[in-house]
């Protein structure tokens, strides 16, 4: 109990310390809302992942910018696809192609925190796709994927519609 409460905790604050870091960088052009509830992480446009193709990550195993002329709506988000192809695939099966977790940082949810999705830290895990806030973060989510993902499942039921400013 006490070695789980400590590895909580020492996990919390590096990804507190990571976030803050971060927070000195350059903003990325579609940070997140911190006042809204909705379960997808958009941007103030309603555009998802950042605009990138989520079929891509895929596909092509890379983040790939959409285009404005391929979208999508979903959930209550739009997604931008690369190509023609990547849309029609999306409307197929979109709950399939879409970011777990509303395309918030899937060790964000672990820790019940809303974070952006960084579309440059990803990895799909049993054809599901998952972002981290940055890379330094992911390193932590893959030290313990399945865990991760199991403990974020628990969780994102009861954070998914609080606004990230709340939590």
């Amino acid at each position: 109990m006490l070695h789980s409460t400590l590895r909580r905790t020492f996990i919390a604050a590096s990804l507190l310390g990571a976030v803050a870091f971060s927070a000195a960088l350059p903003a990325p052009a579609h940070a997140q809302d911190q006042n809204s509830t909705a379960a997808v992480n958009v941007d103030t446009a309603g555009v998802a992942l950042h605009g990138y193709d989520p079929v891509a990550y895929f596909t092509l195993k890379t983040p790939t910018l959409g285009k404005a002329m391929y979208t999508h709506s979903f959930d209550g988000a739009t997604y931008r696809f690369a190509s023609k192809e990547h849309l029609e695939k999306f409307k197929a099966n979109p709950a399939m192609y879409a970011p777990q977790f509303g395309g918030f940082c899937a060790m964000g949810v672990v820790l019940e925190k809303k974070l952006d999705g960084d579309p440059q830290a990803w990895r799909v895990v049993d054809n599901k796709l998952y972002l981290n806030v940055n890379k330094d973060i992911q390193k932590k989510w893959l030290e313990d994927v399945l865990g991760n993902i199991s403990k974020a499942g628990k969780t994102w039921s009861e954070i998914k519609n609080k606004a990230p400013k709340d939590l």
